[in-house]
C-alpha cells in the first residue's frame, strides 16, 4: 500500500483585495467549529454583521504583510513542504483548511500518484476545535465521499513532544541571542472558554481557573489551554528562564463571549506600564508566520508597547521552514511509516 503525506495549514485569501478576503472570511467564520452556535445564529452573526463590516479592514491588514510571491502563510508552507519532500521518498502534498488550496485537492494530488494510505499532518502544535479538529473531521468527510478506498491516519497534537520543544527552544534562543530583553511573552491564539469546556472528555475537570491545567487529567488530551501553558512551561524549563521573566497570554479574540485570558494586547500594555522596556514575544500556536503574527503582533503589538513607554519590542519568527523543523516533520513521517 503506497503511502503519502498531506500537510494542512489554516489557509489564506487568494489576494488582499476585499472581495477575496470576504470570500475567505465567509468560509472560515461559517465553520461550525470556529463559531460554534446554531446555523441560523452563525448566518446572522457572520453574513449579517461581520461580512458587512470586517472585509475592508482585514484587507488593509493583509496588504501590510502581503509578499510579492503571495500570502506569507502560503509561501512559507510551500517552502516547508518542499524541504520535507526532499527528505522523504513518499509524496508530500500541501492543503489549506480554508481557501482555494482545498483538502480535497490535496488528497486528489496524492491519489493521482498512487497513494492509498495518507498521514494527515495538521500544522498546529496544540489541539483545538477550530484548528486540528476541523481539519480531521473535514478530511474524513471528504475521504468518505470521494476517496472511500483511501486510509487516513492523523498526526496527534505534538505540543509536548521532546523533539518539538527542542526545535522551538532552539529557535527562540537563536533569535534572542545577543538581544537584551526583560520579559518574554508567549502569545497563543485565543479561543472562547466554551470551546475548552466542550472538549472536556471528563465533563467535570475544566474550570479555566489555572489549577485545572496543572492537575493531571485525561481532559488534557483535548484541552487547548493546558497544552498552551504546557508549551510555555517546557520551553521555559529548557531555556532555564527565571520565573518572573516570562508569561503566557492569548490573542485574536472575536465577539463578546469570554475568551481565554489574559489577553495579549492588554498584557503588552500592562507590562509596558509596569516599566518593562525591552520585550520579546513568541507565538507558539502557529508554525508559520501569518496575519496574526506579522500584523497583529509585530505591528499592532509593537505600537501598543511603544505607546506605553516601551523601547525595544522583539518578535521571534514562527518555525516557518527552518531546517530542523522540516527534518523533525520528516522524522515523524518516517516513524509513522515503520509502524
Amino acid at each position: 500500500m503506497k503511502k503519502g503525506v498531506l500537510l494542512v495549514n489554516l489557509g489564506s485569501p487568494d489576494s488582499p483585495e476585499p472581495k477575496d478576503v470576504k470570500r475567505y472570511l465567509d468560509e472560515f467564520l461559517m465553520d461550525e467549529r470556529v463559531i460554534d452556535v446554531p446555523y441560523w445564529a452563525r448566518v446572522l452573526i457572520v453574513r449579517g454583521i461581520i461580512l458587512n463590516t470586517r472585509p475592508k479592514a482585514s484587507a488593509e491588514a493583509y496588504k501590510k504583510i502581503w509578499w510579492e510571491e503571495g500570502s506569507p502563510l502560503i509561501v512559507i508552507s510551500e517552502r516547508l513542504q518542499a524541504k520535507v519532500q526532499q527528505q522523504l521518498s513518499m509524496p508530500v502534498s500541501l492543503a489549506m483548511r480554508y481557501g482555494s488550496m482545498t483538502i480535497k485537492k490535496g488528497i486528489q494530488e496524492l491519489v493521482d500518484q498512487g497513494v492509498e494510505h495518507v498521514l494527515l499532518v495538521p500544522l498546529y502544535p496544540q489541539f483545538a476545535m477550530a484548528t486540528t479538529e476541523t481539519i480531521t473531521v473535514l478530511s474524513e468527510e471528504i475521504r468518505q465521499a470521494n476517496f472511500p478506498d483511501v486510509k487516513i491516519d492523523s498526526l496527534p497534537a505534538f505540543y509536548n513532544k521532546e523533539d518539538y520543544i527542542e526545535v522551538l527552544s532552539s529557535s527562540i534562543k537563536e533569535h534572542l541571542g545577543g538581544k537584551t530583553y526583560d520579559h518574554l511573552l508567549f502569545s497563543y491564539h485565543g479561543v472562547p472558554e466554551r470551546h475548552i469546556r466542550k472538549r472536556d472528555i471528563t465533563k467535570s475537570h475544566c474550570k479555566i481557573d489555572g489549577s485545572c491545567c496543572a492537575t493531571p487529567s485525561k481532559a488534557h488530551e483535548f484541552c487547548y489551554r493546558h497544552q498552551c501553558y504546557e508549551v510555555t512551561r517546557l520551553v521555559a524549563e529548557k531555556l532555564e528562564l527565571q520565573k518572573d521573566t516570562y508569561s503566557t497570554s492569548f490573542q485574536s479574540r472575536l465577539g463578546f463571549d469570554p475568551w481565554l485570558q489574559p489577553y495579549t494586547d492588554r498584557t503588552i500594555e500592562r507590562l509596558g506600564k509596569e516599566g518593562i522596556k525591552n520585550m520579546a514575544i513568541v507565538t507558539p500556536a502557529f508554525v508559520s508566520d501569518c496575519l496574526e503574527t506579522l500584523e497583529e503582533i509585530a505591528m499592532e503589538g509593537q505600537e501598543i508597547f511603544h505607546e506605553v513607554g516601551g523601547d525595544n519590542f522583539t518578535t521571534v519568527p514562527c518555525l516557518n521552514d527552518r531546517e530542523d523543523w522540516a527534518s523533525l516533520l520528516a522524522n515523524w513521517v518516517k516513524e509513522w511509516d515503520t509502524k
